[in-house]
């Protein structure tokens, strides 16, 4: 009997025991989770540093925790554009090795069951960024750099034409600027604008003629310019055919017609001079002729 008890005391005293840790552990594990979903720099309250973390952990290829800072940039300024951007970055830098690997949980582009296309969280971005900029170019109509942005933006949505028309503005709000002079010949090289993309790309390797790319962006304009030209007819050429056909066949009218009036012109075989008769001398010079009444006389 009183070993029984003593096994019953020993069995609760354990349970007792491993209730008590498994509680600690929990408490623990929910405390971390805890952590886990706070942001590392919610303590930041300005957004400026917050970008800068950023920019510096994705630079040291720490590209999850760059997203934290730039998120936190954001949440603390709304309307940072470049933080948007710089994030749409880093997104697309995930996606495109989960896509490598084959972890990701969806693909972008796909429909999901209610038939809406999944949208990857570097395009999310790359919207907002969009919208952020259109805000300052409407606050700040003649900020170069605002217009230039809004064009990267673009360029990253795939949406070349706003894209053009972006640092074009830019362009003319600072000619010399090489960064756009070389980003608006690129664009219009993806529009397959090969001739037009000649003209800043010429000027960007004036202002600066070390500029490797804007000299292999030049290249491929004059690639394609000369594609099109050599796959464009040669009007010119065929002009000059057709006056040539033209006046080849007047020329032939114009032999057949005369040959055709020399021919029927009569032709003078009668070569020899007319000669003139004279009369005999042996003949009388005076002829009696009949007289009226048809009598003659003796």
């Amino acid at each position: 009997m009183r070993r029984s008890a003593f096994f019953v005391i020993f069995l609760l005293t354990f349970s007792m025991q491993f209730g008590c840790k498994k509680a600690a552990v929990n408490a623990n594990t929910g405390e971390n989770a805890t952590v886990a979903t706070v942001s590392p720099f919610a303590e930041m309250t300005d957004a400026n540093a917050a970008f800068a973390e950023g920019n510096r952990l994705f630079d040291d290829n720490q590209t999850e925790l760059a997203i934290e800072a730039y998120k936190r940039a954001v949440e603390i300024n709304p309307d940072f554009a470049e933080a948007y951007f710089k994030m749409g970055i880093a997104f697309a830098l995930i996606e495109k090795e989960a896509m490598r690997t084959g972890t990701g949980e969806i693909v972008p582009g796909e429909t999901t069951a209610g038939n809406k296309t999944v949208k990857p969280n570097s395009e999310k971005m790359f919207e907002k960024a969009v919208a952020a900029y259109r805000k300052l170019i409407r606050d700040s109509p003649d900020d170069a750099v605002s217009h230039f942005n809004l064009g990267r933006a673009y360029n990253k949505l795939n949406k070349d034409e706003e894209a053009e028309k972006s640092f074009e503005t830019a362009v003319k709000l600072k000619p010399d600027e090489v960064e756009y002079l070389s980003e608006l010949g690129s664009a219009r090289i993806k529009l397959a604008k090969y001739h037009e993309a000649l003209v800043p790309l010429k000027k960007a390797l004036e202002l600066d003629p070390e500029n490797a790319e804007a000299e292999e962006l030049l290249e491929d304009a004059q690639a394609g310019a000369k594609r099109v030209d050599y796959n464009q007819p040669d009007n010119t050429n065929t002009a000059k055919k057709l006056t040539s056909n033209s006046n080849a066949n007047s020329n032939a009218n114009v032999s057949i017609a005369g040959n055709s009036n020399t021919a029927t012109k009569p032709a003078n075989t009668d070569t020899k001079p007319k000669v003139e008769t004279k009369p005999k001398k042996d003949e009388p010079k005076d002829k009696k002729l009949d007289r009226p009444g048809g009598s003659k006389r003796p």
